[in-house]
């Protein structure tokens, strides 16, 4: 069982659907129970709330980082679990999208010793799903937001935290499901924005990732204007398995004040996703 720190939870501005569940392992939050009775004046409607813990080691290894990001398909494979196994052997910090809190999930991550945090966007047969961290160590804050689905109401959610890092800076971390069926791009510029009034604020390392469903060239545009606007660069893969749809790849890996080292996005058969895996190194030297 992961081990618990302690924590307090730290209501968000402007409009809150639901409460803050706190769930049998870390925390898991429920921004929302019912998304269809969310106030039809704010719509597209952006909410979140967050968590903090008092414990908060660095996430890295003397110096070194390691990220995993997954659109996990709501495990509908039947190998889900040792490909991730498989994928997160050594990281630090996995971005999970699509994760459905069922029976087999919560029993991987009881055997393991994962801290979590989840932004439960919806629930589908009574399970929650939706973006989630599995990190070595807790973070300092985690916030989730909500942003909605025009067509479909169903909302698609993304986890903004904070980490301590050894180098004495901060490590800011977005873990993001992006609007998917919408006609324009304003819903999907608003997703974006959102956040960035707190990325703005902040100095130091950025990592911005998850799967953007940028499946046209407009989206991909807006996406590289938000990370260009931020100072951020985008993780290349020699070997490129990542998904692709009229073309163009739906999952993505940003930073910022990082070295990459290495990165790939392997073929896997068990997610309609593949994982984008790489390791940086902190530009700052590590303080002991």
């Amino acid at each position: 069982m992961a081990r618990r720190t302690k924590t307090k939870v730290v209501a968000g501005l402007g409009v809150v659907a639901g409460a803050l569940g706190l769930g049998a392992f870390n925390s898991s939050f429920d921004v929302t129970m019912k998304p269809e009775v969310m106030n039809e004046v704010f719509a597209p409607h952006f909410t979140y709330r967050c968590i903090e813990s008092e414990i908060a080691p660095p996430l890295d290894n003397n110096g070194v980082l390691t990220v995993a990001v997954w659109n996990i398909y709501k495990q509908q494979r039947s190998n889900w679990r040792s490909a991730l196994e498989s994928f997160t052997q050594k990281s630090d910090l996995v971005l999970l999208q699509e994760a459905s809190l069922n029976t087999d999930l919560k029993t991987y991550l009881d055997a393991n010793h994962w801290q979590v945090r989840m932004a439960n966007a919806f629930r589908f047969l009574d399970t929650p799903a939706g973006v989630m961290n599995l990190s070595r160590v807790s973070s300092r804050q985690t916030c989730a937001y909500l942003a909605m689905e025009p067509w479909l109401r169903l909302p698609k959610s993304a986890l903004l935290s904070q980490f301590s890092l050894s180098d004495g800076q901060t490590l800011a971390v977005v873990n993001l499901h992006g609007v998917n069926f919408a006609i324009g791009l304003g819903e999907y510029k608003q997703q974006l924005d959102s956040l960035k009034a707190v990325l703005e604020q902040h100095q130091g390392p950025i990592i911005l990732a998850g799967d953007f469903n940028t499946w046209r060239k407009a989206r991909i545009k807006v996406v590289h204007e938000f990370a260009h606007s931020l100072g951020l660069k985008e993780v290349k893969y020699h070997n490129d398995q990542r998904v692709r749809v009229l073309g163009k790849p739906l999952d993505h890996l940003y930073y910022r004040d990082l070295q990459l080292v290495k990165s790939e996005a392997p073929k896997t058969d068990a997610s309609d996703h593949s994982p984008l895996l790489a390791t940086f190194k902190l530009t700052h030297s590590v303080m002991h």
